[in-house]
């Protein structure tokens, strides 16, 4: 017969007497008795009632049975489902097989049964009579009994999960003879509406209904809301402990102390000498100067005057416009000089700490890579070069591009860390090093367009080899499609201007000649400049045999060099991506050489022959920047295989107090490779700006002129760039020499007359340079036949044409 469930309207097959008896005998081969079944009260207000029958839906014959000769449970709907134990469980020696039943909210747990029989557990069932002792299978069998698990819904609700209340039985197995343990998810968040105890007499409990408030009070106080003065405080606190803060202060810091005394004086010295320094410094006032007033006249600046395109006539610096904008005259344009070139140093070391830790480096290790790149002993000897050593926007464009592919030389390609922002950040910072100048920009650029090809053709090779698309993404695509046509752009943007001078000056295209005599042999590998205070005095005399020593002494230093090779053998690096950055090395070296290299036929040549723009470099060490880095990135997986080490070492060392000074013992490479890098650098005072320069009309002309004093001119002209005759540059247009060849005899009529043509206006005669010159003898010449005037100004004599 079947029984109803209050509350559900829900009936459940109940086995009768009959088929009790079947069952037990079927499943413990002996004869079975009838279970008794206990009370079960139901409802609100729960009281005991009279047997109620509702309509049968089947009887336990009629239901599905298991392979292993078990029923299936019935589904809230009514159809047969298989119960979770999959049927009767046979047990052995005198355990009876209890039946695993899907019992319902309000179901009581019977632990009844006799010998031999089987223990039900009826859901829902009511009955008039006495509860039976449950107990009365004690002395001859350990007892399995069915605990009902009910959901805590109230009045009879559906549970939460949609199974109307249904609930998991827990078999728990009787310890002791005869004595059996009921436990019920119900019973420890407080039994629900219906349940009965079978403790051996019948009882009714009222309903208790989950109330989760009266457990607030276990809980923990709630945390109080920081303020926002709070959050901001743990916001900044964060910030400058993170690892790339610390970083981006410690470049700043190490180029402070590593460039002194650039910033002792910074409005009144400059590093090196006074010459290319003072014209960089102009080049770098006139970018930000016309930018804001005239932007179309970038390229035709105020001196050469009346040459076309002078601003190209050497590498423009025009990447540091931005850093023009600020302030007015001679003395700010030292301090920004001074200023931009303490920055480089720093953005150098910080954009190879970045590449090599993107590559797989550790701290140490990409901090040795850092300083190393930055600070190789042969850039002391280009410390008057700000545009080779405003070099820091290559591996941190590098870096960049790197992590937004989410590849690393240590881990590979990670197709999980793709990120298209930073795949625009590396583009936008290669076009920016592009700008500051063709002189180190060019190979840069030749590099990129080489990894792009070849990262093309690896990916469509292993497409075809494995059969499957490797992930890239569209958004990747285009961001590598949007950054390289932005970086192009750039690129023939500045090269224009370049190519419109080559066609108006054709003598100023470099030749083989040009290129060999600048070409290092194999010694200036391991000789240094006479500005390393490590070895400058002790190479002496292996620069006094090289041809031009400052372009030729290339050593990136002995402790690289040892590192270098230590990682060939011991480095985090894979053997074949070792070998990979040998070859880099031997290549960028062979390339430095250039003429020097089995007469550059196999290196240098055809691309001073054939690539486009590479004929302008007429130095072709300067390509030591690569080996340098390449060398740096073999020195930090070395340092960062021995780091690692070192860490594994002390976290098993017993007892453990070594471990502080084996960790500070890693530093070391770093420290040696600091102090190789330590300079001499000396820092002239730049000449004052005369008083008649702040007062002659332009367009002007300052004699004397040459490629030195030129220089400082330029510098001069920076208090409102007035357009002068005079410039200085990588080579002097033939306009220029002929003002320098006729000015010789001046003040005379064949001058004036040939100024006058030119445009010219004023005419500056420095007293201070006259000495061992024509004009010392003509300064005090009288003019008036000359229809010009004449006045002196301080240290200068202004003639007014």
């Amino acid at each position: 017969m079947t029984t109803g469930q209050p509350g559900t309207g829900k009936a459940r097959p109940t086995p009768t007497g009959t088929d009790a008896e079947t069952r037990s005998a079927s499943a413990s081969g002996t004869p079975a008795q009838p279970a008794r079944i206990s009370d079960a009260v139901s409802g609100k207000n729960p009281a005991p009632t009279s047997e109620t029958t509702a309509p049968s839906t089947g009887t336990v014959a009629d239901q599905p049975r298991s392979s292993d000769g078990g029923t299936t449970g019935a589904t809230k709907s009514g159809d047969p489902q298989p119960s979770k134990s999959g049927g009767a469980k046979k047990e052995t020696g005198a355990d009876a097989a209890t039946g695993e039943g899907g019992g319902r909210k309000g179901s009581a747990a019977t632990g009844g049964g006799t010998e031999g029989g089987t223990a039900t557990s009826d859901s829902a069932a009511t009955d008039s009579s006495p509860a039976k002792d449950s107990n009365t299978a004690k002395a001859n069998s350990t007892a399995t009994a069915d605990s009902t698990t009910t959901n805590p819904a109230k009045d009879g609700a559906p549970a939460k999960d949609g199974t109307d209340g249904d609930s998991e039985d827990v078999q728990v197995k009787g310890t002791g003879a005869g004595k059996g343990r009921w436990w019920s998810r119900g019973r420890r968040a407080g039994r629900t509406d219906g349940q009965a105890k079978t403790d051996g007499d019948t009882k009714t409990d009222e309903a208790k209904p989950d109330d989760p408030d009266r457990w607030e009070a276990f809980a923990s106080a709630p945390e109080p809301r920081p303020s926002i003065a709070t959050r901001a405080g743990r916001a900044v606190g964060r910030f400058l402990i993170h690892e790339w803060t610390l970083a981006t202060l410690g470049a700043l810091a190490l180029a402070v102390l590593m460039t002194w005394p650039t910033l002792r004086y910074p409005r009144y010295t400059l590093p090196q000498d006074y010459w290319d320094p003072s014209l960089q410094a102009w080049q770098m006032a006139w970018s930000g100067h016309i930018l804001l007033a005239e932007p179309a006249r970038l390229w035709q600046s105020n001196t050469f005057f009346p040459e076309l395109w002078s601003f190209a006539f050497s590498d423009t610096l025009l990447g540091y416009a931005p850093a023009g904008m600020l302030g007015s005259g001679p003395e700010d344009a030292v301090l920004r000089y001074n200023i931009m070139f303490v920055l480089a140093h720093a953005l150098a070391t910080l954009g190879a700490f970045a590449l090599a830790r993107q590559l797989g480096a550790g701290r140490i290790g990409a901090a040795v890579a850092g300083v190393s790149y930055a600070y190789a002993p042969w850039l002391l000897a280009q410390a008057g070069h700000l545009h080779v050593l405003s070099n820091g926007g290559i591996p941190l464009a590098l870096a960049m591009l790197a992590r937004g592919h989410g590849w690393s030389l240590r881990h590979g390609y990670r197709p999980e860390r793709r990120h298209d922002g930073w795949v625009y950040a590396g583009w936008l910072v290669a076009a920016w090093q592009l700008s500051l100048g063709f002189g180190i920009g060019l190979p840069f650029a030749y590099f990129l367009a080489c990894a792009v090809i070849v990262t093309a053709v690896l990916y469509y090779t292993r497409r075809l080899r494995t059969g499957q698309a490797v992930p890239f993404g569209r958004r990747l695509f285009l961001a590598d499609l949007i950054g390289g046509l932005l970086f192009a752009g750039v690129g023939l943007l500045m090269a224009f201007p370049f190519f419109k001078v080559t066609e108006l000056h054709p003598y100023a295209e470099r030749t083989i000649g040009d290129i060999s005599i600048f070409s290092p042999p194999a010694t200036g590998f391991v000789t240094a400049p006479a500005e390393s205070r490590i070895w400058g005095g002790l190479h002496e005399g292996a620069r006094a045999a090289l041809p031009w020593h400052p372009e030729m002494t290339l050593l990136p230093g002995f402790v690289l060099y040892a590192l270098a090779a230590g990682g060939l053998f011991f480095s985090v690096w894979r053997l074949r991506h070792r070998l990979l950055l040998l070859a880099g090395v031997l290549v960028t070296m062979a390339f430095a050489m250039g003429t020097r290299f089995f007469d550059g036929t196999f290196t240098y040549v055809p691309l001073f022959e054939h690539v486009p723009g590479w004929s302008a470099l007429r130095t072709p060490g300067r390509l030591m920047l690569w080996t340098t880095l390449l060398l740096g990135l073999l020195a930090a997986g070395a340092v960062t295989a021995l780091t690692d080490r070192v860490r594994e070492l002390t976290a098993h060392r017993i007892p453990s107090w070594p471990g502080p000074w084996l960790r500070t013992a890693t530093l070391l490479p770093l420290l040696l490779v600091a102090v190789e890098g330590l300079n001499t650098t000396p820092h002239p005072v730049v000449p004052t700006q005369p008083a008649a320069m702040r007062s002659a009309e332009g367009p002007l002309l300052v004699l004397p002129s040459n490629q030195s004093l030129d220089q400082h001119v330029m510098l001069w002209s920076t208090s409102g760039f007035p357009d002068v005759v005079n410039g200085g540059s990588g080579f002097t247009p033939r306009q220029l020499d002929d003002v320098r060849r006729v000015s010789q005899s001046f003040p005379d009529q064949t001058s004036v007359d040939y100024l006058r043509t030119l445009g010219v206006r004023s005419v500056v005669l420095l007293r201070g340079q006259v000495v061992g010159t024509p004009w010392e003898i003509t300064i005090d010449a009288p003019v008036d036949s000359l229809g010009i005037t004449r006045q002196d100004v301080g240290e200068a004599v202004v003639y007014r044409l």
